[in-house]
C-alpha cells in the first residue's frame, strides 16, 4: 500500500516533452488533450471505487477541488482495476458511483498504471518519478501550470496540500509578472 513520503522535482528532461502534448479518453468516451489544462497546476491520480480507501481518497480529493478549484487547481483521475480488482464497474457504473460524493473534477475512461499496458500517461510521469504505482489512489502526480511533472505523493494530504500550494503560488506569482 503507499507510503506518506513525496518526490518533489523529480528528473524531468525536456526531451520528455510536456503534458500538455498527451491526450486520454474522459469517461463519456470523448478524446481529451490535455493541452485543454494549460496554464492549470494538475494533481493526476488513480482512482477505485472499491477499495478501502475509496471513501476518505474520494471525500478529500473533493475537498481539495472545491477550495483550490478557483485558484488554477485541476484533478484528473483515472480509475484503475489493478489492484485487487477494485475497479471492476463499466464507465457507466463508475459515473453512477462518484455521483455521492459529488465529484466535479474530470475523470478517464478506466486504464493501467503499471505494467506492458500503462497508458501513455503514467509513462510519461514515471519517467520522472520512475517506480510502480503501489495501490489505489496512491499514484498521485502534480503537473506544474507550464506541463512540467514537479511532485509524487501518496497518501499524506497535508504534504499533498503543501505541494499544491506552493504550485499554485509559482502560477501566481509568474502570472502577476506578466
Amino acid at each position: 500500500m503507499g507510503t506518506a513520503s513525496s518526490q518533489i522535482d523529480g528528473e524531468y528532461q525536456p526531451s520528455f516533452g510536456t503534458f500538455h502534448n498527451l491526450k486520454a479518453i474522459d469517461i463519456d468516451g470523448n478524446e481529451k488533450p490535455m493541452s485543454d489544462f494549460q496554464g492549470k497546476v494538475l494533481m493526476v491520480v488513480n482512482v477505485a471505487s472499491s477499495c478501502g480507501k475509496t471513501d476518505r481518497e474520494y471525500t478529500r480529493l473533493v475537498d481539495l477541488y472545491s477550495r483550490y478549484h478557483d485558484q488554477g487547481f485541476e484533478i484528473l483521475a483515472f480509475p484503475c482495476n489493478q489492484f485487487l480488482f477494485q475497479e471492476h464497474g463499466s464507465c457507466s457504473t463508475i459515473k453512477s458511483f462518484i455521483k455521492k460524493y459529488n465529484v466535479e473534477f474530470p475523470m478517464f475512461e478506466k486504464i493501467n498504471v503499471n505494467g506492458n499496458d500503462t497508458h501513455p500517461i503514467y509513462t510519461w510521469l514515471k519517467q520522472s518519478y520512475p517506480g510502480r504505482v503501489t495501490w489505489n489512489f496512491s499514484g498521485k502526480f502534480f503537473i506544474d501550470h507550464h506541463g512540467i511533472p514537479r511532485a509524487r505523493a501518496n497518501d499524506n494530504f497535508e504534504e499533498i496540500e503543501q505541494i499544491i500550494q506552493r504550485l499554485l503560488k509559482e502560477r501566481n506569482d509568474e502570472q502577476t509578472k506578466h
